[in-house]
């Protein structure tokens, strides 16, 4: 009969071993062994940043860019984000840079009585030389063409939707000019016009392109372009179809992956791997960097700020990420 109180508990006045037990009560108390070192755990921080030094280690006798060529056999065909609705670029810089690196625009709006300057007559040379038509409108359908809170300064131009580049090309591109992967990749990033800064920062301080995951990301569209001032027109963005597969590939192929989180466990200004091909990874301000993206980083990197700041704006954190990498990398 059970004891009250311990179910399944049995009262065998039976003394002795019962015959086949005694190895499995042995066996629970040896237990899993010793418990593993965190450097020996690869999904502790410990563990990463072991994996990403010894990586680091590896990659010194790899030449220049440190990355390998990629040997991949992925459909790499360029497609528009969007569907086929076309996009009307407002803005005197964002329209001058376009028409400059020869977007194949459509039309060319030219507000009425707009204020002529040395920008505006470019645009009307370049229009005319490259036989675009220019049509003048009211200010007011400029104004509906630029949209809510759109800046449009008296110009547009219609352009095409945004041909994106396969991530894997841009990297062959890069190694084959002998220069050192320098890429970021948003992870959550669905306001156009973070989009834009981030172009406009990349660029500035020297990186080689975007990486946008396919889905929940923002996309290059009027917004992004006339936030980035121009420079959407000039520096390349990639779709990618699984961010986190991506970034498997690029380690793969001697890339460093970096995500920035204000919880990381390295800060910026002893960053050592600079000088190495890397991916600068951004969050969303909400939640920050996904859970399969963080663990895909090799490190997590924080920027350091006022303890009465929360956090930074994904636009400037990445501006001041790729200022770091830019300033280390010069001082080489």
């Amino acid at each position: 009969m059970a004891k009250p109180g311990r179910p399944g508990a049995g009262n065998s006045k039976k003394k002795g071993a019962t015959k086949g037990t005694g190895g499995h009560s042995r066996k629970a108390l040896e237990g899993r062994g010793p418990t593993p070192k965190a450097e020996d755990r690869s999904w502790h921080v410990a563990g990463k940043r072991k994996a990403a030094q010894e990586r680091y280690a590896a990659a010194g006798g790899k030449g220049k860019t440190g990355a390998q060529r990629p040997q991949s056999n992925m459909n790499r065909t360029s497609r528009a984000k969007s569907a086929d609705d076309t996009e009307t670029v407002t803005g005197r810089n964002s329209v001058l840079e376009a028409l400059r690196t020869k977007i194949p625009a459509t039309a060319f709006y030219l507000a009425q009585r707009v204020e002529m300057d040395d920008r505006v007559r470019e645009m009307l040379s370049i229009a005319r030389h490259r036989e675009i038509p220019v049509l003048e409108v009211t200010r007011q359908e400029l104004d509906r063409m630029a949209g809510f809170d759109g800046v449009h300064q008296g110009v547009g131009l219609k352009v095409p939707p945004y041909e994106y580049a396969h991530p894997q090309d841009l990297l062959e591109q890069v190694i084959d000019r002998g220069e050192t992967p320098l890429f970021v990749a948003l992870d959550g990033i669905t306001d156009p016009r973070n989009l834009g800064a981030i172009i406009r920062s990349t660029a500035a301080f020297g990186g080689h392109g975007i990486i946008l995951p396919q889905r929940r990301s923002a996309s290059v569209n009027s917004a992004a372009w006339k936030t980035s001032a121009g420079a959407a027109a000039r520096l390349p963005v990639a779709l990618a179809s699984n961010l986190t597969a991506l970034l498997k590939e690029f380690k793969k192929q001697g890339v460093f992956v970096l995500g920035m989180d204000g919880g990381g466990d390295v800060m910026l200004p002893k960053l050592e791997l600079a000088d190495r091909p890397i991916v600068i990874v951004i969050g969303s301000e909400g939640k920050g960097l996904s859970r399969l993206v963080a663990e895909n980083c090799d490190q997590i990197v924080s920027i350091p700020i006022s303890a009465a700041t929360e956090s930074l704006n994904a636009g400037i954190a990445a501006s001041v990420a790729l200022y770091q990498v830019a300033t280390m990398r010069a001082a080489e």
